[in-house]
């Protein structure tokens, strides 16, 4: 249980998440999530990072019983943690790809909106469930992945996506059986892979140097109204509700 980092192949180091039973990370998680993705990306043998998850699905955002049950002080970590882990994602020198299986919510939207690349199981599901959560945030990653205005509509809704969705949008590179994710995500990666590592990771800045979007500071911005939710006291009457249903 944890993250871990494995070498399948050459020049491709798969970052694996796996938090029981549906990967709602803890504060410690985001933090060693960021360290690995960091870690994949400085190693000079490295030409792709393939971000996946153990078990049902690939991510179901923050850990809110641990918010719960530890105050504010967990709140500002979790926030830091998310953060760091998503722009971990985003600023890796290599190109990220991640692999996405069943639900992928909340914090899993930040991991994958800042991927270079995504490839999904054909039940995969995205969604920012965060107005039922009293929390505010990932609209600038969920941005990254559909049109504008299904981004609205799918933030004040909740509502999901399907992976046929983001494919048919462009946002999903290839859409799979779930067997077959892992080797479908290892393939992206080996044909990345397979160029120069020094142009791959020149290309990986120009291309962030080009984006329209400061992601590091637009997603800060978005959790401002986080902390005024949760100073407010709105926050928590909101997050009361949670855990009456399970995911």
């Amino acid at each position: 249980m944890g993250v871990s980092r494995s070498s399948p192949e050459k020049g491709i180091s798969v970052v694996t998440v796996d938090y029981p039973p549906v990967n709602a990370l803890p504060v410690r998680g985001w933090f060693a999530l960021a360290d690995a993705v960091r870690e994949a990306g400085r190693d000079p043998e490295v030409r792709c990072v393939v971000l996946a998850a153990e078990g049902r699905g690939f991510n179901a955002g923050v850990d809110i019983k641990e918010i719960q049950a530890t105050g504010r002080q967990a709140l500002i970590d979790a926030n830091q943690g998310c953060a760091e882990a998503f722009a971990a994602v985003y600023e890796c020198e290599t190109p990220v790809v991640a692999a996405v299986q069943g639900f992928c919510l909340g914090g899993g939207i930040g991991l994958v909106g800042n991927a270079d690349a995504v490839v999904a199981s054909e039940d995969a599901a995205f969604g920012l469930p965060e107005l039922d959560r009293g929390a505010l945030g990932a609209a600038t990653h969920l941005a990254r992945l559909v049109p504008q205005h299904l981004m609205r509509t799918m933030y004040y809704t909740g509502r999901t996506a399907s992976a046929a969705e983001l494919h048919g949008h462009g946002s999903v590179w290839r859409m799979v059986p779930r067997a077959q994710l892992p080797g479908a995500a290892r393939e992206l990666a080996r044909e990345i892979a397979a160029k120069d590592g020094r142009l791959l990771r020149m290309a990986k800045s120009a291309l962030n140097g080009i984006d329209p979007v400061d992601v590091r500071r637009s997603y800060r911005f978005e959790q401002g109204f986080t902390f005024e939710a949760n100073l407010s006291g709105l926050a928590d009457r909101v997050r009361d509700t949670f855990g009456k249903e399970e995911v």
